[in-house]
């Protein structure tokens, strides 16, 4: 069995984002496996977030899959994830500016259960990347939505 296959070492990237480099060497499938679903389990038993995730994914187990190659691209540049996720986030009617910091305090320990500590600061600043382009899309600079 090859490293990459034992989750020892890094899985060759394909695809259209398979030149994004490895966030971090330690970084492993099963841990980010690790992140998706305990993070999401947090997600979904949010009193504020919970409901919104809820009210509009009928199947988690896909969802959790497309996290998984979501963030398998981001992190180790595998290229699995196609998709659009702005046009859809930009669709959350119900989804208010504030909602960004209550998914970063519940990424963030999670986040650092996951990952070595150098490698989890990474994967972190990757998330608050992410929201901050999606605050920006979704509510411009005056936090309401353009």
């Amino acid at each position: 069995m090859s490293d990459a296959q034992n989750g020892g070492g890094q899985p060759k990237s394909t695809g259209p984002d398979a030149m994004r480099p490895v966030a971090h060497e330690s970084i492993t499938e099963q841990q980010i496996s690790n992140l998706v679903e305990t993070f999401y389990d947090k997600v979904w038993a949010d009193e504020r977030l919970g409901p919104i995730f809820s009210g509009r994914i009928a199947d988690k187990p896909a969802h959790l899959a497309k996290m998984k190659d979501f963030w398998s691209t981001m992190l180790l540049g595998t290229g699995r994830f196609n998709g659009r996720p702005m046009p859809k986030h930009v669709a959350l009617s119900e989804v208010v500016d504030g909602d960004f910091a209550i998914w970063l305090g519940l990424f963030r320990p999670v986040a650092h259960e996951a990952f070595a500590p150098e490698a989890a600061q990474i994967v972190i600043r990757t998330a608050e990347q992410i929201a901050q382009t999606f605050r920006h899309v979704m509510f411009g600079g005056m936090g309401g939505r353009p």
